[in-house]
Order: C-alpha cells, then sequence, then structure tokens
C-alpha cells in the first residue's frame, strides 16, 4: 500500500506511466511539488474521482504522508487497488531525493 521515494524516483526515471495524486491544498503546491502531478485537494476527491484514472498506479502524496495514506485508503475502499501512498510525503522527497526544493 506504500511506496518509498526512492521506489517512485526509480520508477519515474525509467518512464513509468505513473499517476501522481497531489491531495495538499493549493498554497502548499507553491512551496514544493512533484512534476506532473494532478493536484485534487483531499476535501474535493470525492466530487473529482473523475480525474483519478483508474488504470494506472496512482502515487497519492502530501505534505508528510498522512493526509495521503487516508485517501489510499478511500481510494482502496471505492475499488482504485493501484492506490500507493508516497511513505514520508514531499518531506521525505526532499531529505532524500531532491533537496533543492522548500520545506514548510
Amino acid at each position: 500500500m506504500d511506496i518509498t521515494v526512492e521506489q517512485l524516483k526509480a520508477r519515474l526515471d525509467a518512464g513509468e506511466d505513473v499517476f501522481l495524486l497531489d491531495v495538499r491544498e493549493p498554497h502548499e503546491t507553491f512551496i514544493c511539488n512533484l512534476p506532473n502531478s494532478t493536484l485534487i485537494p483531499m476535501q474535493e476527491l470525492p466530487h473529482r474521482l473523475d480525474e483519478v484514472d483508474r488504470g494506472r498506479d496512482v502515487v497519492v502524496y502530501c505534505r508528510s504522508g498522512v493526509r495521503s495514506r487516508q485517501v489510499v485508503g478511500y481510494l482502496r475502499r471505492l475499488g482504485y487497488l493501484r492506490a500507493l501512498n508516497l511513505r514520508g510525503g514531499m518531506l521525505e522527497w526532499i531529505d532524500r531525493i531532491d533537496p533543492t526544493q522548500s520545506k514548510y
């Protein structure tokens, strides 16, 4: 149910077709983000499920992994069995993959 930042980086580097779902609030994305991700704030997700691609692995992320873990549970209950939580969220990504981005 989780994916590490190293696993995600390897998959992105390999050109795998991964759907990145950012469930933070819009103001958070100005501080740091993952390229080519789709922003759907957690509270809006129930009304925007049609934007989440069921045919791809969906990697859900937030600042630290708490909100994204909740969203993955929600998505899996709805049949999105390829939903994965980015363990540690953006904070872990910045620490281990891209320290050029700002933390908050």
